[in-house]
């Protein structure tokens, strides 16, 4: 059995560990409040500016389209991926970087070159790199201050490569928000865009009447870009979020088991000294008998 000695320095340890742990809970907790309410804001505009949009294309003739809905044969890919900058956030960067390098396996079996990777975070950076691509656009930053311009840099770079025929489909990896408890993994294609998808009115049965001036496919044309670039700064809010949320059920993982042993290690510590006092008792007895 262990000494006093090293059942107490023991329970300091823990101790100084659940403190920590307790405090960037409740740090990743402030983070993922800000977060949370980016996020919300955001999707309501989102998906108005989409359901508008997609209105908008099925009302054109079938002859209309865009240079960013082109669907053509599959041969270079750019995928962009989301991670954090730190760690200790339970599985979030690991099934991440699985799904990512699962992606690139499908490819290369399929005979697709990854033509460019854009790693926003520095744990998937890593990674990447481990894996052996050298062809990556490090995005960490973009993490640190997040900002609709900076993530809309991004789009528009793919978007160019896309419509001068340097890449032929682009997707996104993330982690959907849905609450603090879930934040799902996503593989969603970034472009082309699928130009005739329905709508959440046409699905629900309703119509939206509008005026346009100065024409429909005039407005559209403004509407895609946009919305592409609108798809990727909210992918990153999502992300953001998934991250602290993961953070914050972490670290109240990990302050619940210092509880747990603390509990273990101060009845361990008290089973312990209370055995010193009986032997200590039993050898005056002993001596006094003698």
């Amino acid at each position: 059995m262990a000494s006093l000695k090293e059942v107490k320095n023991r329970i300091a340890s823990v101790n100084s560990t659940r403190k920590i742990t307790s405090a960037m809970k409740m740090v990743a907790s402030s983070k993922l409040h800000r977060a949370q309410m980016n996020i919300e804001a955001m999707r309501p505009y989102e998906s108005r500016l989409s359901n508008i949009m997609t209105t908008f294309v099925r009302a054109l003739d079938d002859d209309f389209t865009s240079p960013y809905a082109v669907a053509r044969e599959v041969k270079r890919v750019v995928l962009i991926v989301f991670t954090s900058n730190s760690s200790l956030c339970g599985g979030f960067n690991g099934n991440t970087i699985r799904l990512f390098k699962k992606t690139v396996e499908k490819y290369r079996e399929q005979g697709i070159e990854i033509a460019r990777i854009y790693s926003v975070g520095k744990k998937g950076f890593e990674a990447v790199r481990k894996v052996g691509f050298t062809n990556v656009a490090d995005c960490s930053d973009l993490l640190d201050h997040p900002s609709y311009e900076k993530a809309a840099g991004i789009a528009r770079e793919v978007m160019r490569l896309f419509v001068n025929g340097e890449i032929d489909k682009a997707e996104i990896i993330y982690h959907h928000f849905k609450n603090t408890a879930s934040q799902v993994l996503t593989l969603e294609q970034f472009l082309p865009i699928r130009m005739k998808a329905e709508s959440e009115s046409s699905k629900a049965g309703g119509t939206d009447n509008y005026i346009v001036e100065p024409s429909v496919p005039a407005l559209v044309e403004k509407l895609i870009p946009r919305a592409i670039l609108l798809s990727l700064y909210t992918a990153m809010l999502d992300s953001l979020a998934s991250e602290h949320a993961a953070r914050v059920i972490a670290m109240q993982v990990a302050t619940d088991n210092a509880d747990d042993l603390l509990r273990q290690l101060t009845l361990t510590y008290n089973k312990t000294r209370q055995q010193a006092i009986t032997t200590e008792l039993l050898d005056i007895v002993g001596g006094s008998m003698q």
